[in-house]
């Protein structure tokens, strides 16, 4: 079933009915990212959003900060970009580096990495655009350790993602050069945020 496009105010719940179903909420929300969720060499996983995921996210942010609707308006404009919109995929790129001195210096030499994320679907290959609402490369060339990049798609690749039997995920950096071909579990969850 495919995703509503955007997420309102009508679709977020007052926090005294979110709290009753919260645990349950968050148990089914996390058991559907298991097939959203793809690691690319060491220090990177991305995770595939959609509807479901940001609409947690929003619930999750009053939540914890109680904003109220002032926050829910800044919510909203922050994570509907996230939500796929027909023929694409979006996914949060991290770089996850635990010990902050190995962080600090490969973060330090992948400038520009997200300009370099690729999805190839048989010989069809797709490059990311990342979200361009902040500069993630900073002028000495240190990259941010998260990003927020769409893969847009045409419709002959779309039917190419749900039938060829490679569709690999990756980076063409330098210094980052990895690659994965995703599972099947993985295609056929992405898949569905096609409509």
């Amino acid at each position: 079933m495919p995703s509503p496009k955007q997420i309102t105010a009508a679709d977020i719940m007052p926090l005294s009915e979110y709290v009753k179903i919260r645990d349950a909420k968050r148990k089914e929300i996390v058991a559907m990212k298991q097939n959203r969720r793809l690691e690319v060499g060491p220090h990177v996983s991305f995770y595939f959003e959609n509807w479901q995921t940001m609409w947690l996210q929003i619930q999750e942010m009053l939540y914890i900060e109680k904003g109220g609707h002032d926050q829910l308006v800044d919510e909203l404009e922050a994570y509907n970009p996230l939500i796929p919109q027909g023929r694409e995929l979006v996914a949060t790129v991290m770089f996850e580096i635990d010990d902050p001195q190995v962080r600090k210096k490969t973060l330090g030499q992948l400038g520009g990495v997200e300009e370099t994320i690729f999805l190839a679907i048989g010989n069809h290959k797709i490059m990311a655009k990342p979200e361009t609402d902040i500069d993630r490369t900073t002028a000495e060339g240190k990259t941010s350790s998260v990003h927020f990049v769409h893969f847009g798609l045409t419709a002959e690749q779309v039917a190419a993602f749900k039938t060829e039997a490679s569709v690999v995920l990756g980076f063409d950096h330098p210094l980052y050069g990895h690659s994965t071909r995703l599972p099947t579990a993985v295609r056929d969850a992405l898949a569905r945020d096609f409509y």
